[in-house]
């Protein structure tokens, strides 16, 4: 009997959480299921969108079932899913993107891997709010050490890639591509103008592509990247890339197959392990009297 946990989340969450689960214990597999909730409706309740029972249960349980979770725009609390994964050390997102028979799209052969690191880089939540004394400190401090000018109403995003965040994601990529049987690992970067943060993602990549040399390696200015994904796809194979980046380019993966609908996402770390779909809770497309039908 496998235990895990299972996060129904937001919006349209419960449904395709309800729907994924007759779809596993239809495998035969015995699954025990404990159901923590997490998201909007707790926090009205609770003050906080996910309390430390679900944290618990995770740790416990080691893998959970997550359905989406809204993330309000702007405003209102972080995203939990960025708190699930830097909590939890959930250090890989992992998105195959693959063509599906009956899926309409313009491509047909589609076999992509998105390697996305996710602890660091612009979704670390590191920020500083207009006007707040942190954003006034940092300001200054740029202005003394770099001397160059920062409006002073301005917010500010701090973007953090260390060498040992990137090694553990590219260590991963090749580890999965070997593995998998896969021919390829891209790097994915802007380091032509971000030299010391996304320069540094570089510089390490081709450090530890060169402990795998039964598998090709090769990089890409992200630009660049978004450009050939849509014209060429079948150039490319698996592709390590830092958080933001990660994120845009295993949406404009999923858009290759079909949508969002049709890409799964797994956050994997050392410990845990968090499955969930790749589009948002589509709140406004709940509760429209859809059954789950039996599988």
């Amino acid at each position: 009997m496998y235990k895990i946990t299972l996060i129904p989340g937001d919006g349209v969450g419960p449904e395709i959480t309800e729907a994924a689960r007759k779809v596993l214990e239809a495998t035969g597999v015995p699954f025990q299921w404990d159901v923590q909730h997490a998201g909007t409706e707790v926090f009205n309740k609770e003050g906080t969108p996910l309390p430390d029972r679900v944290l618990e249960s995770i740790r416990k349980n080691k893998v959970a079932l997550k359905g989406p979770i809204t993330t309000p725009v702007g405003t209102g609390f972080r995203s939990v899913n960025v708190l699930l994964r830097q909590t939890l050390e959930l250090y890989c997102c992992l998105r195959p993107c693959r063509s599906y028979p009956g899926a309409k799209t313009k491509y047909e052969d589609i076999d992509l891997v998105i390697v996305r690191e996710n602890t660091e880089d612009l979704y670390a939540g590191i920020e500083y709010q207009k006007g707040s004394d942190g954003a006034k400190a940092i300001i200054k401090l740029i202005q003394d050490t770099a001397k160059k000018t920062i409006r002073s109403d301005s917010g500010i995003s701090i973007k953090p890639i260390s060498v040992f965040g990137t090694e553990r994601i590219v260590r991963f990529a090749f580890d999965y591509a070997r593995k998998n049987k896969r021919r390829k690992v891209t790097a994915v970067h802007k380091a032509n103008i971000m030299k010391y943060s996304d320069g540094l993602f570089l510089e390490t990549a081709r450090e530890v592509a060169k402990r795998y040399p039964d598998i090709e390696f090769e990089d890409r200015i992200i630009d660049n990247m978004c450009m050939q994904l849509v014209q060429k796809p079948g150039l490319y194979d698996v592709l390590v890339l830092p958080n933001l980046y990660g994120d845009i380019v295993s949406d404009l993966a999923a858009g290759l197959i079909g949508g969002l609908g049709l890409a799964p996402g797994a956050n994997i770390g050392n410990e845990y392990a968090v499955f969930e779909p790749t589009h948002g809770s589509a709140r406004c497309r709940s509760n429209q009297g859809r059954k789950v039908g039996n599988v």
